[in-house]
């Protein structure tokens, strides 16, 4: 064995290994209980990043670790590679979208493989194949011949000079992120799908999913937003309209002094229509369109409106009410009509005073006075009805559903429950994604493609339009079909799918990707499925989870899987974190962009001093990224690996430390170094596993550490998935072992070491493979063994201590404590508790009363 440690060397002679032998190739095997461990898989952007590194490594672990402990373990990879991105980047760097895509695969698969990751690469997917979006193609048209999805117009975010639909997520200040231009609403025809239908069991397995992070099911609770309550119409003066309101609080429908409609809400043209005030709605609705509605919802976001020239009446008690439309008021919540309550509504105060409309007091505290109530503020507690006919004087909380009974019995309305969830509009006026299956024919309206004739393939060799606009509706090969109904001259759709379609059902398609004649093995899914532990970021958890959540049922209620719920467990690991530098100059810099004269930074492009910022999260745009590739080829994949479970558990924010990754590159040096010094002397050396009691003393306080180590690192993985610990500990373990001196004639050690340093090795295989596998053979194993080696079990005769914990008070206050042999006797615990230097400052010069020991555990030194 070397004496020296070269990671390089080693790690390619294992990553050979290990694709030469398909090491990791995995079979569905009934005899065998499954472990299906699956990380969200990386859209292919060119590099793998740090954060990459460490949700692949955290898998990386348990999927190594459960194959040891016997489990028939699937751990696939593959990319979710259609989408914006990849046009923005074709962009930038004038090449084609589909060429960009699979140039960066082959480089970000080379990189995962370089980092040692135990994926069964057979399995390998790319949502923007034919072979795999075909299948997403054929659901969309069973889905569609069930009635799951919708074409209607919506309003949505878009971007004139992209010509597309932006997610509110892309929105920036009202900017299109792409190109900074303003973004507006636009009317347009889209297709949904129908996840409103499946709101309620979405929400109802939520306290199901008890494997989940509870901030997680909290997200998707609220992003679907289960409220009880009413619906309530309120005519229109001087027509035959009504408006259509949903509130949570009927109990305060006396003190609704106007209404606020949506700027997009049908009736507002309606209204205005004829009226002084058409202009200025008109106006309004054109600004209100060029916001987001992200930006209109904040609190902070001034509340601002317009009257439309119309008035409601309020059902109960006759009020004429001016009707406004508001910036505040969307139509995707509730009906896009506000029953505006100013006395008992911050949002309604603030607009009332602003334009000088009425404030009714309808509920009081208890013991209040009428006069006192939202004088400067909204009332929003409960309290006793007031001003409210034949209701006053009721508490509030049963007032709502008093009032609700009044309203059904008087045809006023009705109790409803509103979910705050939308349909999932996935049309996306964009070239690079699935094709959406559909063939409008004037005679026929929208028609499937048949499925005999899919997939619908999107054509790779058509080129962006100026400004990555897409070229599908100026393709004749590609818009130009024949109804399938009656055979008339049709056009193909051209918007594509959202690409969180692609990501609602990749995890079914793993368990059998070269499947042909399906959208999936059912035997195959039905033996792997669901996930067993799912890792990623909790930026998904109310879109990509959720969506794969109802994406699953939709599967489930076709007779394709017999489960719901998609992940039994899931982990949502924290970010990668790392302080910014920034010149005053040339703004951001990269790490190499930095050189550091002290402590100080300098900017290399001009020599100046550079501040250093905040610890922030790493992004290319704050330029605080390390590069992983650069890392590995300095020390190692085991380095980078053992690093990023070091630093943190994995559920906390790792902070970036070039002096964390040389610790544990001197760890690795260390336990080289340790196993080369006895490797030769132990290759013959058959391990100890007897009973501690047949050692002498100091073999068995090395016995028994290594026992104690197995069970903390087995316990810290299989519970709680505290790596940091599990290392620590092994750490421990080999600071014990370095101390011992390979050259004495001991067989009793020789056995122990023997049994010390397999153990080792395998509890820091799952963490670090290519070193340990080496280690492995070297002490005379056989070679490439280590991944299938089963996990090592632990005596429990090890696990009792030889020592107990003695806690010393001084005067009943706790000042210190020390860990003593078992067998003490009553004398040596009470004078080592005197001279405890912990102890002795509070006893020093002081008079000794009695010094008691209670229950051979606890000594109180009374004064």
């Amino acid at each position: 064995m070397d004496q020296k440690y070269h990671p390089g060397k080693i790690e390619n002679r294992w990553q050979s290994f290990w694709e030469e032998t398909k090491a990791y190739a995995v079979a569905a095997d009934p005899a065998k209980e499954k472990y299906y461990l699956l990380e969200m898989f990386p859209y292919p952007s060119g590099r793998i990043h740090i954060g990459h590194v460490r949700n692949y490594t955290i898998g990386d672990v348990v999927a190594r670790y459960k194959r040891m402990c016997g489990y028939n373990v699937l751990h696939p990879m593959g990319w979710d590679a259609f989408g914006m991105p990849a046009e923005n980047a074709a962009i930038a760097n004038n090449t084609h979208p589909a060429r960009w895509t699979y140039d960066n695969i082959t480089a970000m698969r080379r990189e995962l493989k370089q980092l040692g990751f135990s994926y069964d690469w057979d399995r390998e997917i790319a949502t923007c194949t034919p072979d795999y979006y075909r299948w997403e193609q054929w659901l969309f048209v069973r889905m569609f011949k069930k009635d799951m999805v919708q074409r209607k117009e919506s309003f949505v975010n878009w971007c004139d000079r992209c010509q597309t639909v932006l997610a509110n997520e892309q929105v920036e200040a009202g900017d299109c992120w792409r190109c900074g231009d303003a973004v507006r609403q636009k009317k347009l025809w889209q297709w949904f799908f129908k996840i409103t239908d499946y709101a309620e069991d979405l929400l109802e397995y939520c306290d199901r999913l008890t494997g989940w992070p509870e901030k997680v099911t909290t997200m998707q609770k609220n992003w679907i937003g289960k409220s009880t309550g009413a619906e309530i119409d309120f005519p229109v003066a001087g027509t035959d309209a009504a408006i259509r309101v949903f509130t949570t609080r009927p109990d305060t429908i006396f003190g609704a002094t106007f209404m606020c409609l949506a700027p997009e809400h049908p009736l507002v043209e309606q209204l205005s229509k004829g009226t002084d005030q058409q202009g200025a709605v008109a106006e309004f609705v054109s600004r209100m369109s060029r916001e987001s509605h992200a930006e209109r919802i904040l609190d902070s976001h001034e509340k601002e409106g317009v009257f439309i020239g119309a008035w409601c009446v309020n059902p109960v008690n006759g009020r004429r009410m001016p009707i406004y439309i508001a910036n505040f008021a969307l139509m995707e919540y509730g009906t896009g009509a506000v029953m505006s309550v100013p006395a008992h509504d911050q949002r309604d105060f603030e607009f009332a005073k602003k334009y000088g409309l009425d404030i009714v007091v309808v509920i009081k505290p208890e013991d209040a006075a009428e006069t006192g109530v939202a004088q400067t503020e909204a009332y929003t507690g409960d309290g006793v009805m007031i001003n409210s006919g034949d209701f006053n004087g009721m508490d509030n909380v049963p007032g709502k559903a008093a009032i609700i009974d009044y309203f059904e019995k008087n045809g006023m309305g009705s109790r409803s429950i509103n979910y705050r969830i939308r349909d999932w509009g996935i049309s996306r006026q964009r070239y690079w994604g699935a094709p959406i299956p559909i063939i409008h024919c004037e005679k026929c309206g929208t028609v499937p493609v048949p499925e005999e004739d899919l997939p619908v393939v999107l054509p790779e060799d058509a080129d962006l339009l100026e400004g990555g606009q897409s070229p599908l509706g100026t393709l004749e090969s590609f818009v130009k079909a024949s109804c399938p109904s009656c055979g008339a001259p049709g056009r193909r759709e051209t918007d594509t799918m959202d690409t969180f379609v692609e990501s609602s059902w990749y995890f079914e398609r793993y368990c059998s990707p070269k499947h042909d004649t399906g959208i999936f093995d059912t035997d195959a899914v039905k033996y792997w499925m669901p996930v067993d532990q799912y890792i990623g970021g909790v930026e998904h958890a109310v879109m990509h989870l959720l969506y794969s959540r109802y994406f699953t049922r939709v599967l489930h209620d076709m007779g394709l899987v017999d489960f719901k719920e998609p992940f039994t467990r899931l982990l949502t690991q924290g970010m990668v974190c790392k302080e910014t530098v920034r010149c005053q100059t040339h703004g951001y810099l990269y790490p190499e962009e930095t050189r550091y004269v002290g402590e100080t930074p300098h900017c290399s492009k001009c020599g100046e001093p550079a501040e250093i910022g905040r610890v922030e999260k790493m992004s290319k745009s704050k330029k605080n990224v390390i590069d992983p590739n650069a890392l590995v080829e300095t020390y190692g994949a085991d380095t980078v690996r053992l690093f990023c479970l070091f630093a943190a558990p994995p559920e906390r924010d790792l902070e970036w430390s070039e002096q964390g990754v040389e610790g544990a590159f001197r760890f690795l040096n260390r336990i080289w170094r340790l196993c080369a010094r006895w490797a030769e002397r132990l290759q013959d050396q058959a391990p100890y596993t007897g009973h501690p009691a047949g050692l002498p003393e100091h073999a068995r306080e090395v016995y028994i550490k290594a026992h104690q180590t197995i069970k903390k690192v087995t316990d810290d993985i299989e519970q709680r998935f505290h790596f940091n610990t599990a290392i620590s500990a092994v750490m421990e373990l080999a600071n014990q072992l370095n101390v011992i001196d390979p050259a004495a004639d001991d067989p009793d050690m020789d056995a122990v070491m023997r049994f010390a340093l397999d153990a080792a090795a395998v509890l820091l295989s799952p963490i670090v493979p290519h070193i340990t596998e080496e280690i492995w053979e070297a002490l005379g194993n056989a070679p490439g063994s280590l991944s299938n080696h089963d996990w090592p079990g632990f005596r429990e005769d090890c696990l009792v201590s030889d020592t107990r914990l003695i806690v010393v008070q001084v005067n009943g206050k706790l000042r210190g404590r020390f860990e003593i042999d078992a067998d003490a006797d009553e004398e040596t615990i009470k004078a080592l508790a005197l001279k405890d230097p912990n102890v002795a400052r509070f006893i020093e010069g002081k008079n000794i009363r009695k010094v008691i020991l209670a229950k051979n555990k606890l000594v109180n030194i009374v004064l």
